[in-house]
């Protein structure tokens, strides 16, 4: 029966005219398809994100508000899972990966490749932007780099604390929103549960993250991803904003960076407890359901199993 099937379609291609051929491959280590594609889908969504920041604030109003900040991400997210979905998950946040690994969802050992892709991606993003809109910023600050003030633009690229806010308060902020990020990240893609519909997780992603923006984002910018907002931090060190972007907001800069992550696993592991641990072993129809989640380090392709 395989070498009539194969001699059918060999006499069709050859009254077609057509050759087919094997496609080729050419990253054939899994690891580097891996890294290259966090890092791509990362730097898409910052691209995006940044940059829609620096409309609204160097346009100073007329080409945007707080609200196109929210659209942007959200959709600067979407299109990031579109980019790497497939290949890496498309975390692009260091929670993310981290939730992952910890239940059972990413090998630990791919760790370290996520975070580095992440942080790469993030800061080639910054890099782009400050590139782009260049003479955009120096027009509207008259050349002088500052973090704090009418004229500030460091906060384009990194997440900064509203005036008001502790760094108590911002830390319980940031734990907040990444834990609301991962429990739904969670629903989504719980089989057993409504998850997203195949086809439509980039879409729903990108709205979640556009509902964090709009509804827990005023105190301090919703960084809710440790490598979406250090390394694009590093870079406006490295560009003229100078140590201010680790002194401003009493120091700052360490909440995104720690927060983030407690959050994630808190969030993650509350769906867990609460919801996933107790499906029932049987479908509506009376049949027995099967584990559908495999754990990536456990997978002949590490990443076949996108996480969002």
């Amino acid at each position: 029966m395989k070498d009539l099937v194969e001699s059918v379609e060999l006499g069709v291609s050859q009254r077609k005219g057509v050759i087919i051929t094997k496609p080729k491959v050419w990253l054939k280590n899994e690891y580097v398809r891996v890294g290259f594609a966090e890092s791509l889908c990362t730097y898409v969504m910052m691209v995006f994100g940044l940059g829609s920041v620096a409309q609204v604030v160097t346009g100073q109003g007329a080409f945007g508000e707080y609200l196109s900040i929210n659209l942007g991400f959200g959709l600067s997210v979407a299109m990031g899972v579109h980019v790497g979905g497939k290949v890496s998950g498309a975390h692009m946040n260091a929670a993310v990966t981290l939730t992952m690994c910890a239940f059972g969802r990413l090998a630990w050992k791919m760790l370290p490749l996520y975070v580095f892709a992440q942080l790469l991606g993030s800061f080639l993003a910054a890099g782009t932007i400050y590139a782009v809109y260049y003479e955009a910023i120096h027009d509207f600050c008259g050349g002088n780099l500052t973090v704090t003030g009418v004229k500030a633009t460091a906060g384009i690229f990194a997440t900064y604390p509203a005036p008001y806010l502790s760094l108590l308060a911002g830390f319980i902020d940031q734990v907040i929103g990444t834990a609301m990020l991962l429990l739904c990240l969670m629903a989504l893609s719980d089989q057993k549960n409504k998850p997203a519909a195949a086809g439509s997780e980039p879409v729903a992603v990108g709205l979640l993250v556009l509902l964090i923006g709009i509804s827990l984002g005023s105190n301090s910018g919703y960084a809710i991803n440790p490598t979406r907002d250090i390394a694009p931090r590093v870079f406006t060190a490295i560009a003229g904003w100078g140590v201010d972007v680790f002194r401003s907001g009493n120091g700052w800069w360490w909440v995104p960076l720690v927060a983030p992550p407690i959050g994630g696993l808190l969030g993650a592991g509350l769906y867990k407890a609460l919801v996933e641990m107790h499906h029932s072993p049987f479908s509506e129809q009376g049949e027995e359901l099967v584990e559908e989640t495999t754990p990536l380090g456990k997978q002949d392709n590490i990443c076949a199993n996108v996480c969002v």
